[in-house]
């Protein structure tokens, strides 16, 4: 019944920013870069935000640190999503946000190499989340086998507060419900693949800090390794790499093969739900072991990226 409430809250939140989002024109016109041919209303990835915010007032205040960063980003990712502003001053606050996560996990207890390390780190990774969000579903999807696989572990660790986890995936079934279709109701917008972004984060950090766990990086493996590539290839070209563009695999599949975006998310999903099985194998061996073993996970991920690649170039000849 606790979880039916917090879902039917949620989906009333959800149709409620729909509404107001359709009365202020809160539209995502789409552009020569996009993978999408209708204008959709933006933003509905603020659904994420909610869940946050709810298991704050529920969980009798946990994480305020977590949370005020979640703040910051969502706010300063919305107010971008209605009038753009300039990457300088969203990385200033993804900064601050980071920051303020490791305030929560007491990671600047550790050495400022290591302090510096992660930080970057993170907020490279929080901006790779926001770039791969740009078809139907991808980041719903695949937040969602990110957030089914530290779960599990979790269960095993009783690191987390579960009802974190569990609001976030209620959130991202709400959100599916406009998403996850051919024609989507409303996108995630920076708002919420930012907010789910520093979730993840979040979960993941306190895993690996707390349990010295380098492996769980492969609970977000897909997006690192198509979001990674992609930044190196735009690298070499002389490519502005904050800019938009339609260079990652995902959006490629879309546009030089018959696969739908859906079909696309659903297989990103798939692979990374399949990633629980290495962090499993790997979690009860030891940090340098664990970190072999990821990178030669990792290693496989960039070589099946790098054929479907080659492949569909060959194709769409």
């Amino acid at each position: 019944m606790h979880y039916l409430i917090i879902f039917t809250s949620l989906f009333v939140l959800a149709q409620a920013y729909l509404i107001v989002a359709k009365k202020n024109n809160i539209i995502d016109k789409p552009n020569e870069r996009s993978s999408h041919s209708n204008p959709t209303i933006r933003g509905g990835g603020i659904v994420f935000f909610f869940s946050i915010i709810l298991f704050y007032f529920i969980s009798d205040y946990q994480y305020p640190y977590f949370i005020l960063g979640a703040l910051l980003v969502s706010l300063i990712s919305f107010i971008d999503d209605i009038i753009t502003l300039g990457f300088k001053i969203r990385l200033i606050i993804h900064f601050i946000a980071i920051s303020l996560l490791f305030l929560e996990i007491d990671l600047f207890d550790n050495s400022t190499l290591i302090i510096l390390f992660t930080l970057i780190t993170s907020v490279a990774i929080l901006n790779i989340y926001n770039f791969m969000d740009g078809i139907n579903g991808i980041t719903g999807l695949c937040s969602l086998s990110s957030l089914l696989g530290i779960y599990l572990l979790n269960l095993k660790l009783e690191i987390l507060n579960p009802n974190l986890i569990i609001y976030l995936i209620l959130s991202i079934i709400v959100f599916g419900f406009y998403n996850f279709r051919k024609k989507a109701l409303f996108f995630a917008g920076d708002v919420g693949s930012i907010s789910i972004a520093l979730a993840v984060i979040f979960l993941i950090l306190n895993l690996l800090i707390k349990n010295n766990t380098p492996s769980v990086l492969l609970f977000i493996g897909i997006y690192l390794t198509d979001g990674i590539i992609t930044i190196i290839k735009r690298i070499l070209k002389k490519d502005n790499i904050f800019k938009p563009h339609k260079s990652h695999l995902y959006q490629k599949l879309v546009q030089n093969t018959s696969l739908s975006h859906l079909q696309v998310s659903v297989s990103y999903a798939i692979l990374q739900l399949l990633l629980v099985v290495p962090v499993y194998l790997l979690e009860p061996l030891s940090f340098w072991n664990q970190i072999i073993g990821t990178c030669i996970t990792f290693f496989i991920l960039t070589c099946i990226h790098i054929g479907v690649s080659k492949k569909i170039s060959y194709s769409s000849y």
